[in-house]
C-alpha cells in the first residue's frame, strides 16, 4: 500500500495539469509569445538598416527603409508601364513555384518509394540522389537553357532538379529508420506489398518525409529564384525578372522591395510546414500537451 501511494505521488509530480477547453487568456499569451520575438527581430533589422543609411555609406545608391517601403507600396497599388503590378509578379512566380513543387513531390515520392525498397535501384541510384541534393541550383540553369531555351520549362527543370532529390532522400531516410520490430509485427499481421507501405512503412516514415518536403521546398524556392534571374521571358513578369531589371538600373529601393517579398513568402510557407510538423508530432505523442496545447 505504501509503495502504491509513493508511485502515485511520483506520477502527480511528473504529470502537469492539462487545461481543458479553450482558454482565451492562455491563447492570447501563446500568440504574444510567438509574436514578440519576430517583432523584435524586425525592429532591430530596421534600426540597423536606418543607422547604416544615416552613416552615409554608399549614399549614392543605398536607400533607407522609408524609400524601400514606399517603392513596395507604389508597385503594389500604383503600377505603371515601367512599374508592373506587384500582385501580377507574385502570381506568376507562385504559379511556377506550385507547379514545379507539385511535379517535384510526385517525382521525388515515387523515386523514394522505389529506391528505398528495391535493392538494385538503391545500389544504382542511392548515391546519385545524394549527389543531386548537394548540387547548387544555379549550376543547372545553363543546362536548362540549352535544353529548353528561355522558357518556363527551363525554370521548372531547375526547380525539379533542386527539390525532387531532397524529397526522395527524406522518404528514403524515413523508410530506413522504420524499426524492424514494426516490420515483423506487420508481417505477422499479414501486411504485404502495397498494404505494408500504406499502413505501416509510410506512416512510420512520415516525420522524416515531412522534413524532406520542407527541405525540398527550400531548394525549389532557391532554384526558382535562380532560374527567374537568368531566364528572361518577354511579357512574363516575375520576381526574379524584376530583380534583374532593378539590378541593371541600380534601383536599390526596388531590389530591396523584391527581397522583402521573397522573405515574406518564404517565411509564410515555412510557417505552414512548421504547423504540419507540429500536428504530426502532437498526434504521435511527441509533444507534452501541457506545453504544446
Amino acid at each position: 500500500m505504501a509503495t502504491d501511494q509513493a508511485l502515485r505521488g511520483l506520477d502527480n509530480l511528473e504529470l502537469r495539469p492539462v487545461p481543458s477547453g479553450r482558454d482565451p487568456g492562455r491563447m492570447a499569451r501563446r500568440a504574444w509569445a510567438a509574436f514578440w520575438p519576430k517583432a523584435l527581430a524586425i525592429i532591430l533589422v530596421l534600426a540597423v538598416w536606418e543607422l547604416v543609411t544615416l552613416s552615409g555609406w554608399k549614399h549614392f545608391v543605398l536607400k533607407g527603409p522609408g524609400p524601400v517601403f514606399a517603392a513596395l507600396w507604389d508597385q503594389a497599388f500604383h503600377p505603371g508601364p515601367s512599374n508592373p503590378s506587384l500582385w501580377g509578379i507574385i502570381g506568376n512566380t507562385l504559379q511556377t513555384a506550385v507547379l514545379g513543387y507539385a511535379l517535384s513531390l510526385l517525382i521525388g515520392t515515387v523515386a523514394g518509394v522505389l529506391v528505398s525498397r528495391i535493392p538494385p535501384l538503391r545500389a544504382a541510384l542511392g548515391s546519385i540522389i545524394s549527389a543531386l541534393t548537394t548540387m547548387p541550383s544555379i549550376a543547372w540553369v545553363p543546362f536548362a537553357i540549352i535544353l529548353f531555351g528561355q522558357s518556363t520549362a527551363a525554370i521548372l527543370f531547375v526547380v525539379i532538379l533542386g527539390a525532387a532529390p531532397s524529397i526522395a532522400g527524406g522518404l528514403i531516410t524515413g523508410v530506413d529508420y522504420t524499426p524492424p520490430l514494426l516490420l515483423r509485427a506487420g508481417a505477422t499481421m499479414g501486411l504485404r506489398g502495397y498494404a505494408l507501405y500504406r499502413y505501416l512503412i509510410l506512416p512510420a516514415s512520415l516525420p522524416a518525409y515531412i522534413a524532406g518536403l520542407k527541405q525540398g521546398w527550400a531548394f525549389a524556392w532557391r532554384g526558382l529564384m535562380a532560374g527567374e534571374l537568368v531566364v528572361q521571358i518577354i511579357g512574363h513578369f516575375t520576381i526574379g525578372q524584376q530583380l534583374n531589371v532593378d539590378q541593371q538600373s541600380l534601383d536599390f529601393a526596388g531590389a530591396s522591395a523584391m527581397l522583402i517579398v521573397i522573405l515574406v513568402i518564404g517565411l509564410g510557407v515555412d510557417t505552414v510546414f512548421a504547423k504540419v510538423d507540429l500536428a504530426v508530432r502532437r498526434r504521435r505523442g511527441l509533444l507534452d500537451p501541457a506545453v504544446a496545447g
